[in-house]
């Protein structure tokens, strides 16, 4: 076996406080919020004199988390264009299943979340849209119709 699971996908935040309100807001729990430092993270992520804040969500599942990470020293260093568009390389969005796409994404817009493109519906199936939440975070929501 090469893995057992997929643990989490992390996000380089600058305001932390932000970034938590917004994926609470989108239905995940935060589990826990902790200052991060030392040799041993050092020398995991390759930097030297790490501060940074962290933050761990979980989906109401329980399966799938999210870790927010805000780096006190040394500073975050912001990707350009800031808010890229979908064919930039690298990771775009993470995806989530949700209930009522409409609703969420009025709740979502009350934390200056906005849509990327338009909230579209695929054959009989699916009703998608992105979102580009604080941060330039883009997430990807799926409401499934049949």
């Amino acid at each position: 076996m090469t893995i057992q699971r997929m643990d989490n996908v992390l996000i380089v935040v600058d305001d932390l406080d932000a970034v938590i309100a917004f994926f609470v807001e989108l239905g995940m729990e935060l589990e826990g919020r902790a200052p991060i430092e030392g040799r041993w993270v050092e020398r995991v992520i390759g930097l030297d004199d790490v501060r940074q804040d962290i933050a761990m969500l979980r989906t109401p599942d329980g399966h799938g988390r999210i870790e927010l990470a805000s780096f006190r020293r040394p500073k975050a260093i912001r990707a350009e264009p800031v808010n890229a568009p979908a064919n930039t390389l690298g990771m775009r969005r993470v995806m989530f299943a949700v209930d009522d796409i409409e609703d969420l994404v009025a709740r979502l817009r009350a934390h200056g979340a906005e849509l990327v493109g338009e909230l579209a519906q695929y054959e009989d199936s699916f009703r998608l849209c992105y979102v580009r939440g604080p941060e330039g975070i883009i997430v990807g929501l799926a409401e499934q119709l049949t």
